[in-house]
């Protein structure tokens, strides 16, 4: 998993095997840079967008990256267009439909950064 930015555009598939999309980016939580949760594309040509999964529990396979979320809890979680960056104010909604405590930096800086 520390090699995950390469893993971009490989498929992203749920608990089951289940294909859920493709992994678009990475973001890391600010305070230590590692990778915190990934956007994955799904949708259709016209409809698509970009929905937040946790990496916590992620495996890599040959050419897929197994998330440990079903893949329903994935496709409605909050989404961003596809050229678009999570603002701020939208972060305690991602880890709120995970059940993912939220709490930003002792400074109030945001908790993820995109890499």
């Amino acid at each position: 998993m520390a090699d995950i930015r390469e893993w971009r555009g490989h498929a992203v598939v749920d608990e089951k095997g289940h294909r859920i999309g493709s992994l678009e980016s990475v973001y890391v939580e600010t305070a230590s840079d590692e990778p915190f949760f990934g956007t994955v594309t799904v949708g259709f040509a016209g409809r698509r967008r970009l929905v937040f999964v946790p990496l916590d529990g992620a495996v890599a396979g040959p050419d897929y990256l197994r998330v440990a979320y079903p893949r329903n809890q994935v496709k409605q979680a909050p989404a961003i267009g596809t050229d678009d960056v999570l603002p701020a104010e939208d972060e305690p909604a991602v880890f709120a439909h995970y059940e993912l405590p939220y709490a930003t930096g002792a400074g109030g800086e945001r908790r993820l950064a995109r890499r």
